[in-house]
Order: structure tokens, then sequence, then C-alpha cells
């Protein structure tokens, strides 16, 4: 089974000199609860990424502080030697503490063996497409950082490069500079009109992305499964579409721009056919306007 007709839009996206699906596979999941550890069962783990694939997912997101170290590994013991087609996205930017928490990892070092990190653990000679991953904590400004990524993708360290959480301007800022080919910010239904505080909304970042024709990876486009547990008007839209609430959640976003490109992510081989099956969920202008008070009004 491959997927090869979206109800939405077009079935697939440039992402640079990249064409992917759009509907990828975000890889924290994959790990122990929160992005930690090993998980619970590494043979389904494996399944599910081998199951994306044989569904059509070409576009894997990923970073090496998801585990740290673990989702990278599973993906390589899983996949390796990867299919021509699939295209392995990673973020830097971050790090985890030893507390199980999440840290800004910006300065020039950090992102320098943040990219031999992935590289090594992935087993590729170039990365993809990498993330610039800001947070408004970091020691060093934008553009600080900015400038070192575009000095590792200059001596061939990644291929493409990406942002991630930015606001308008920095994406203006880092396009007058450089060819930006994704921006992964905060969207979906109960988070679609503004992203993490300090940040401009999500809907004006995706309308950017828009006239540039820019992919747009809304993170958390489940809102970390709570959308998968429905309520309220979600419910009873998904039953007149016959599909469910995580469906239909995705299903939104896919209809709301040709530049969407969701990664949703699992640790279940049941979630992912789900989640994948959103490809098919037809919907109109009318359910999208239905649809959108209701994450406002549920948003807390």
């Amino acid at each position: 089974m491959r997927l090869l007709r979206f109800a939405h839009g077009p079935e697939t996206i440039r992402v640079g000199d990249f064409e992917v699906r759009r509907l990828g596979y975000g890889a924290m999941r994959l790990p122990g609860k929160g992005a930690w550890g090993e998980p619970e069962d590494p043979s389904a783990a494996h399944a599910v990424l081998r199951r994306a694939v044989e569904l059509g997912v070409n576009l894997i997101d990923t970073a090496w502080y998801y585990g740290p170290g673990v989702a990278n590994r599973l993906i390589v013991e899983a996949l390796h030697p990867y299919p021509h087609d699939l295209v392995i996205a990673t973020k830097l930017g971050a790090r985890r503490t030893p507390d199980k928490g999440w840290a800004p990892a910006l300065r020039p070092a950090e992102l320098r063996s943040g990219v031999e990190e992935d590289l090594r653990q992935l087993r590729l000679e170039q990365l993809p497409v990498v993330h610039l991953r800001w947070t408004e904590q970091s020691e060093v400004t934008f553009d600080e950082a900015l400038d070192t990524m575009l000095e590792l993708q200059r001596a061939g360290k990644l291929r493409h490069l990406a942002l991630s959480n930015v606001t308008v301007e920095q994406l203006e800022r880092a396009s007058a500079r450089a060819k930006i080919v994704a921006v992964q910010n905060l969207f979906n239904l109960r988070g679609g009109t503004s992203q993490i505080p300090g940040t401009a909304s999500g809907e004006e970042v995706l309308a950017a992305c828009e006239r540039r024709g820019i992919a747009f990876l809304p993170f958390f486009p489940l809102a970390i499964g709570a959308l998968a547990a429905g309520g309220g008007a979600l419910d009873a839209a998904a039953q007149r579409h016959s599909c469910t609430p995580a469906q239909l959640a995705l299903a939104w976003l896919l209809a709301r721009s040709p530049v969407m490109l969701p990664i949703p992510g699992t640790s279940k081989v049941a979630h992912l056919e789900e989640n994948l099956g959103a490809v098919h969920v037809t919907i109109d202008a009318a359910v999208i306007h239905e649809l959108a008070p209701w994450s406002a009004r549920d948003a807390s």
C-alpha cells in the first residue's frame, strides 16, 4: 500500500531539491517517556519506522537529543541502508539536561558538536535538512547562531538549511542570507493561532511560508495526543466524516495550506496507520471554519 492520493492539495512538496510527501513522521516519540532513554519495546519502534516507509512516508524528522541518541539509533537499526528517496530532517539548538529537561544549545561549539553527533549517529556523510531550533533563552543572538549554521553548510556538513520556532522577522532575516527550505513551528487545532510565548503567531509564519513557497512543518500536530482524544466539535465533525478525531485534525492541517507538511509521531503501528489515513479524509472550507473556533475555545 502506498499513499498516492491526497484528498487535499498536492501529494508532494519540494524541500530544497528533495520532493517529499506532505505527511511525514516525527521520531520524538520513539524513545522512552519524555523522549528520554530506551523504548519499552525496541522491536515495536523498528516496526513503526519500517511501516511508515512501506506506506509511502519519505520524510522523517529527528534530532540527536531525542533520547539522547536513541531515536537516531533506532532509525539506523530499522532503515539503514536508507531507501533512495528517504529524507531525514534533523534539528540543532537544544540539548538534554541530567534532570531530563531541555536547554538551549546554540553556541557555535554546541551547534558544531550537534552536527557531528547527527552525522555519526545516523551514518550519513551529509545531513539532508537541518533546522536551526531557536529559543530566546540562548546566550547568543539569532544572527550568531545563523552564522554558524551557514559555516556548517559551506563545509558540506548539511545540504539544506531550515528553521524552527522562529518569527516572521527571523525568517525574513535568514532568507536574505540563505535559502531556507522549511520552517518547523507549533501549529495545530489547539495552537494554530499562537506559538511559543514570545514569538509571532503561527498564522503569520505560515502565511510567510506560503508567500515564499517554503514547506511548513507543524510540530505537535496532534497537541501531544490531546487532539486524538477528540471532544466537542471535533468529535461531531469526525463522526460526520467517518474518521477519527486524529485523522480529522491532520486532515484539517493538510486542507489549511498546500505548504503544510505535518509530522505526527507515534510509537505504535496502529496509531501510525490511523494518522496516515488522514490523507484520504475530505473536508471543505465550512469544516475548517467550524473547527477553528473550537481550537481557540478549548486551547486552555
